[in-house]
């Protein structure tokens, strides 16, 4: 199950933040979103698409 909890830190340009919201609210999408988006793909894209069984059983392991 995936859980929202964990909270990410950037610092980058303000033109580009500015840039990012402007284009994801074209997409009707908050920058979070399309940054979750962006995170599952790039997981994927290395762990291949079983990637949440993997994750997510690592995480049900280390709750024991």
């Amino acid at each position: 199950m995936e859980k929202r909890t964990a909270r990410i830190t950037v610092l980058v340009d303000p033109k580009k933040k500015s840039a990012f919201e402007k284009l994801c609210g074209e997409e009707d999408v908050t920058p979070s979103q399309k940054i979750r988006q962006l995170m599952r793909e790039f997981i994927e894209s290395r762990l291949g698409n079983d990637w949440r069984e993997q994750v997510f059983e690592q995480e049900t392991f280390s709750q024991k």
